[in-house]
């Protein structure tokens, strides 16, 4: 089977893409947010960005034309900015510990 005949595959890269669009546009109005809608804004983004790295690492272990491909595309689109994967992970994992401690700041 392809990797992208799974339907497990096709789901999942649905409700990620769902969920980071709606949690993108949420993020618009963080600054809005009272303490607790922060705190559950940051936890959601974190396990968005967990479920994407598994995400990614079935890309990498496919041995699918398809799934190397898609990856290989996305090492490029980002690689137009001079970044990697990895180096995307930890810039937003940054992100989130910045907003971590911004709430820790004004407890």
């Amino acid at each position: 089977m392809a990797f992208f005949d799974s339907e497990i595959v096709q789901h999942e890269a649905r409700n990620l893409f769902q969920d980071y669009q709606a949690l993108t546009q949420l993020g618009g109005s963080y600054g809005k947010f009272d303490r607790e809608g922060k705190i559950l804004f940051i936890e959601k983004m974190e396990e968005m960005m967990d479920r994407y790295k598994i995400f990614m690492k079935r890309f990498e272990l496919s041995d699918d034309f398809m799934a190397q491909m898609t990856l290989k595309q996305l090492e490029n689109q980002l690689g137009n900015f001079g970044i990697t994967p990895q180096q995307m992970f930890d810039q937003m994992n940054m992100t989130l510990e910045r907003m971590k401690s911004e709430l820790e700041l004004h407890n």
